[in-house]
This record gives C-alpha cells, sequence and structure tokens, in this order.
C-alpha cells in the first residue's frame, strides 16, 4: 500500500498529541510501525516539509521524523506540478477548503496513495482520493 500522510499525522507523532479523549500520537506512532512492518510506502511532498518547517527546524524534521522511515526504505518524495497546483486552486475554491489541502488530496490521488488525515477539510475531498485517519489504516 501507498500512503500519502499529511502534515498533522506528523506532529500528532513528534509531539504525542492527544485530543483529550484518543491518543492521537500513539495513533500516528503505530501507523507508522505498521507501514514499515508491512513494507507500505509513506509519501510526502514538499508541501509537508514547508508546513512542518513552521513548528520544527529542518534538521529535527530530516533528523528525527524522516530518518526512521528512510532507514527502512518505505519513504517517498513526491513532486508537485504546476497542473497539480492550478488543479488544487480550483477545487480549493469550488469546495470552499484550504489550496493546501486541496493539494494533499491531488498528490495522493496522483500518486495512488491512500492520504492519511484527520483534517475535516480532507472529509470534503473524498471524491478525489480515498481518506482514513492513522487508526483506520491496517
Amino acid at each position: 500500500m501507498r500512503y500519502y500522510v499529511d502534515t498533522n499525522i506528523w506532529i500528532d507523532f513528534w509531539e504525542d498529541r492527544s485530543d483529550g479523549l484518543r491518543p492521537l500520537g500513539e495513533f500516528a506512532f503505530q501507523f507508522f510501525n505498521s507501514v514499515m512492518e508491512h513494507k507500505d510506502t509513506v509519501c510526502y511532498s514538499n508541501l509537508v516539509v514547508n508546513e512542518l518547517k513552521k513548528k520544527f527546524s529542518e534538521e529535527l524534521i530530516e533528523k528525527q521524523l524522516f530518518r526512521p522511515l528512510r532507514k527502512a526504505g518505505v519513504l517517498e518524495e513526491v513532486g508537485v506540478s504546476r497542473e497539480q497546483m492550478s488543479e488544487a486552486r480550483k477545487i480549493a475554491s469550488k469546495k470552499n477548503v484550504p489550496v493546501g489541502d486541496a493539494l494533499h488530496a491531488i498528490l495522493s490521488r496522483d500518486n495512488n496513495a491512500v492520504l492519511v488525515s484527520r483534517d475535516a477539510h480532507c472529509d470534503m475531498l473524498q471524491d478525489i482520493v480515498e481518506v482514513h485517519k492513522p487508526e483506520e489504516v491496517h
């Protein structure tokens, strides 16, 4: 399986976040462990990296977040084309969602990956790509 992991899941994992009821960090941890165990693929884009840079240093992103998956051979960077950006803007306008969320959905679709996210906007993009929360995978 291929998964495109939205920024909020990486943050849940690193900060071991909870929503008061559910252990979101633990769900993300279990998801990443399962991906490595099954030798699935985790996709990310420069959009994810740029969003992560708002909270974390580039060194932390590369050495702490990405390195275990990269060492396991399950991490894949996907590119962003002008056509994908243009489509994302159109979808965002039509569906009233952030352009970034529309782009995550398009990148997932175009890379034959399930979008792993808990962003409510992504639920509105299920006609573009299959969307699951980390605890719903495997």
